[in-house]
């Protein structure tokens, strides 16, 4: 009956005890926490890439706004003015040639290039969708082609799913009337 009653006793005091017991709910709830955290740190770089290239082809299409070239010029002026213009989109300068500065700027985002820019107006280069034709000159500065980069923690390859499932191409544009 000693021993029946010492067993008892013993139990209790382990079943009571909890100590431990927060680093076992910590366990549970941590790849949760990690999960959201980054998560939101991904989506956050996400609409921080989006923007950046939203503001790049704001500045293209204002630098084609205010050229002379892009409108009035010949065909060389204008394909000058033009790359000019990819160059201020990927670059944020006009030169890649002769400023050395400029050769050695990286791409305001990895990976972006001047192939990644597509610029039409409503005078030579057709956009889709169209422009309205008219005597107003207008012009449209997008990014094309220009897949998102997975950061540290991909995503991807963390849950097993395809790529394309968490990281797209973003398609920011800008269209702008040319200033006369």
């Amino acid at each position: 009956m000693k021993m029946l009653s010492l067993l008892r006793y013993r139990l209790s005091r382990i079943v009571g005890n909890e100590k431990g017991s927060s680093i076992i709910e910590l366990a549970i709830i941590f790849p949760i926490l990690l999960i959201l955290f980054v998560g939101s740190a991904e989506l956050g770089r996400l609409f921080y890439t989006y923007t950046t290239l939203a503001k790049a082809t704001r500045t293209g299409a204002r630098y084609l706004s205010s050229s002379r070239n892009a409108v009035n010029g010949d065909a060389t002026q204008i394909a000058a003015a033009k790359l000019e213009a990819k160059n201020m989109v990927v670059y944020g300068c006009k030169d890649r040639i002769n400023d050395a500065t400029c050769a050695a700027t990286a791409s305001v985002v990895p990976g972006l290039t001047t192939a990644n820019v597509n610029i039409c107006d409503n005078f030579s280069v057709a956009c889709n969708p169209v422009l309205p034709a008219g005597p107003v000159k207008y012009f449209r500065v997008e990014i094309t082609n220009y897949n998102y980069a997975a950061g540290v923690w991909n995503l991807a390859t963390m849950t097993g799913k395809a790529s394309s499932t968490f990281y797209f191409p973003l398609k920011p544009g800008t269209e702008m009337r040319h200033m006369q």
